[in-house]
């Protein structure tokens, strides 16, 4: 039996993501392993380095893009810098696995793919909701046909807690920094394509977020090419914890997923019914799906295949979050054809 290949890789961004995710490729994902980590904060990607044994620590990535042994980097930096890492990881010959977005301006995107396209590398982007159990389940359910002509899809995301407004500020708005998840979970799930979104929002959480401005609860209606039509409800607080469920409706059934709680205990006093609240937060949440979406990766490396969320998909989802600000700003429902 043929061996497989050890994929090496750099990580580039020490930060909250890019530490989980060089632990699950140096922990968790077999046939990978992690060379080095470098950012431009080098005390934390050193930090990260002794963890984790990692080998080689820079504040420059530039330094794991020369590296000859290096065959793949996952971007985990601020997302300014994304697109221009693509382009200069497709030039060096690496493969690529970047964390969504690949950038808010739509001709930086196009050009970081056609780097990608021009080099012949592979490239995922790290939507990895798509790799959760349940949501993956319920997709399966919708491409078999077991739920009919899909008529009505419904997603709720809701934070447990908003983020600072210094992070609002430079985040490119919830559009296009949380919904965006829910735009590539709405593709998914339906399997087709947006083509009109319509958004009623407001600040109803924290008025330092309007006074950034930006918005914090959300219901985005959205039409959908086969003729379903979806809602996404959005809230950067909801009190009682991460609130992630789907529901797909159509001409032969529904299928749903509930959020994962600690534990489905019920206890049954005089008082009510007591359950567990869902988990508190993302890296709790989706801790198998960010090992899940990295295993596909090192998959499509290794067996020449195409990454299950390409290029395109990193695009798209942009493409909607615009055309649900403009929405939004101009109170009118939106084409996503008005923006490119």
């Amino acid at each position: 039996m043929k061996e497989e290949k050890i994929l090496r890789f750099g990580v580039i961004g020490a930060g909250r993501i890019g530490k989980i995710h060089a632990e699950n490729l140096a922990n968790r994902v077999p046939g990978a392993e992690v060379a080095a980590i470098a950012d431009v904060n080098l005390e934390m990607a050193q930090e990260a380095a002794a963890r984790l044994r990692i080998p080689a620590v820079y504040a420059d990535y530039h330094q794991i893009l020369a590296d000859p042994n290096i065959d793949a980097v996952a971007i985990c930096s601020s997302t300014d810098t994304h697109a221009h890492i693509v382009v200069e990881a497709a030039q060096a010959g690496k493969h690529i696995f970047c964390e969504k977005p690949i950038d808010h301006d739509l001709a930086k995107i196009d050009a970081a793919l056609e780097a990608v396209k021009k080099a012949g590398v592979k490239l995922q982007i790290g939507f990895n909701r798509r790799f959760d159990p349940n949501f993956a389940h319920v997709r399966e359910l919708v491409a078999q046909g077991k739920v009919g002509d899909l008529h009505i899809l419904r997603i709720t995301s809701r934070d447990p807690a908003p983020p600072p407004v210094s992070y609002v500020k430079v985040s490119g708005g919830m559009f296009l920094d949380m919904t965006i998840h829910d735009f590539d979970m709405a593709r998914f799930l339906s399997g087709s394509e947006v083509e009109e979104v319509y958004v009623a929002a407001g600040v109803l959480v924290d008025p330092g977020i309007g006074e950034a401005g930006d918005v914090d609860t959300a219901i985005i209606t959205l039409k959908f090419a086969n003729g379903a039509i979806g809602t996404i409800d959005n809230s950067r607080k909801a009190v009682y914890g991460y609130d992630q469920r789907v529901e797909v409706f159509g001409s032969g059934g529904m299928a749903a997923a509930a959020n994962n709680t600690p534990h489905n205990d019920v206890y049954v006093d005089a008082d009510g019914v007591h359950a567990a609240k869902p988990l508190y937060f993302f890296l709790e949440r989706y801790m198998e799906s960010f090992i899940a979406e990295l295993k596909a990766f090192v998959a499509a490396v290794q067996n020449d295949t195409t990454p299950p969320v390409g290029g395109m998909d990193g695009r798209i989802p942009v493409v909607i979050g615009m055309a649900a600000k403009k929405s939004y700003l101009e109170n009118r429902p939106v084409k996503l054809s008005e923006i490119g």
